[in-house]
């Protein structure tokens, strides 16, 4: 948990001192945690898997017996999102995996999500139900039709308490629109509208309807030999309904106003970094590609993760961004060993907080790491069962790169590259994080919480 946050970061990343729970979600391969997503009130949390199935948990209210239970979340609903499938025109296998979720804004007792796999967007309403009719004239207890010449009597239905049952009903599925695979959903501002993004297009979908989308960004070339560059992210601004970006395999930016046309290939804004020649070399484009990309929280700043680094861009300066911070920069003399082994091509994601003062994203061994964008100060965390015991202190983790290593530090060489942090989620408004290790769920909280 992040004890020493508190006194090195002015209480604002060491602050996490109490691991809120280890949640673990199983062992096997369906079971590896492939997307984590808070809702807008923070009060719920949802994780997609391998597997196809979204987890939903529930944060615990306060009670005057227990009022440090405040924050602990525990499983609200578990469904099947997603199952595999195969599309026979093309002899290919669709996974079941979720590779994104995202919450639409409450607007009743029910809630709705919506969760993708690589070609299939649903739209999920989670209802709790603890009332059941009885009394029915034309069918019996047991659900079964009666017998109309039996019924002598008309009965008027009745609501009876039940056990509380927390239902998951698909409402929408917005499917055959994309032939890659979709790698971004984002919901619009007006939440009447949604995006979802493949490698070379990106569709904009009506809730209301399913067997139609919008082609609103098209890079696919006339000859695929010519293909240069692929959309790796795609979000739209939390404020304005018309702009959106997407970033590319190139490390470049773009971002779009559909005011402008129907069709975004012209983009409003290019945001991209000149390249050091000093630092060139074979991996180069690999490690520039973008991961994620976010707009903050006040809609004027971007950021967005490559494999080495995150960077913040301001809307009003497009040829460099304003910030970068090294992730993990003790890597780039293990680029080689780490293209034989494939993890170059992993996809870090990254988040802000509730202030957009503090950046999370994560690493190998099990690591994440925060930064604070007020005093440029900077911590690397584990998330581990060995450590992570409910209301324990989480130390900060160093990497010793070379010479002589102290105790507390870990030699870059005996880093653990199959351990990996790629999903991330922070709390919308208190300093409450969700870290997905693999199969494993961490829920950290600050420590005066």
């Amino acid at each position: 948990p992040l004890a020493g946050f508190g006194s090195l970061m002015q209480d604002v990343l060491w602050c996490f001192s109490q691991v809120k729970g280890t949640i673990d979600i199983g062992v096997t391969e369906a079971d590896i945690i492939s997307t984590v997503e808070f809702n807008h009130t923070g009060e719920l949390l949802a994780t997609g898997d391998k597997g196809g199935r979204v987890v939903i948990f529930q944060r615990e209210q306060e009670s005057k017996n227990q009022p440090h239970r405040r924050g602990e979340y525990n499983v609200y609903s578990t469904f099947q999102s997603h199952e595999p499938e195969f599309d026979y025109l093309k002899s290919l296998e669709i996974e079941e995996k979720i590779n994104k979720i995202r919450w639409l804004p409450q607007q009743n007792a029910a809630y709705f999500l919506l969760s993708t796999n690589d070609k299939t967007v649903k739209l999920w309403k989670v209802s709790e139900r603890d009332k059941r009719p009885e009394g029915y004239n034309l069918k019996d207890e047991d659900g079964r039709l009666r017998d109309p010449s039996m019924i002598t009597m008309l009965r008027v239905p009745v609501l009876r308490p039940m056990d509380l049952m927390v239902e998951a009903t698909p409402r929408r599925v917005f499917a055959n629109a994309h032939t890659y695979h979709i790698n971004s959903i984002s919901v619009n501002s007006d939440y009447e509208t949604y995006m979802s993004a493949d490698d070379l297009r990106i569709n904009l979908w009506n809730f209301e309807i399913t067997n139609q989308s919008f082609n609103i960004v098209d890079i696919k070339p006339a000859n695929m030999e010519e293909l240069t560059e692929v959309i790796t992210a795609a979000e739209f601004h939390p404020h304005h309904c018309n702009t959106f970006v997407y970033s590319s395999s190139k490390g470049t930016i773009r971002l779009c106003d559909m005011r402008t046309s129907a069709l975004c290939d012209r983009h409003a804004k290019f945001f991209e970094e000149p390249e050091d020649p000093s630092n060139r070399s074979f991996f180069s484009e690999i490690i520039s590609s973008i991961s994620d990309v976010k707009f903050s929280h006040s809609g004027r700043y971007i950021m967005t993760r490559d494999y080495l680094t995150v960077k913040v861009w301001d809307l009003n300066m497009e040829n460099r961004p304003i910030e970068t911070y090294q992730v993990h920069d003790y890597l780039r003399s293990k680029l080689c060993s780490l293209y034989e082994n494939d993890c170059i091509f992993d996809k870090f994601e990254c988040v802000w907080n509730g202030s957009d003062s503090v950046i999370m994203t994560g690493s190998y061994n099990n690591f994440f790491r925060m930064f604070d964008r007020n005093t440029k100060r900077d911590v690397t965390l584990e998330a581990s069962r060995e450590n992570s015991k409910p209301r324990a202190i989480l130390k900060p983790r160093k990497v010793c790169v070379g010479g002589k290593r102290r105790k507390d530090e870990i030699s870059v060489d005996s880093l653990d590259f199959s351990k990996k942090i790629l999903h991330t989620a922070w709390h919308p408004s208190e300093n409450i994080i969700a870290v997905a290790a693999t199969n494993n769920l961490y829920i950290f909280q600050d420590k005066v919480n």
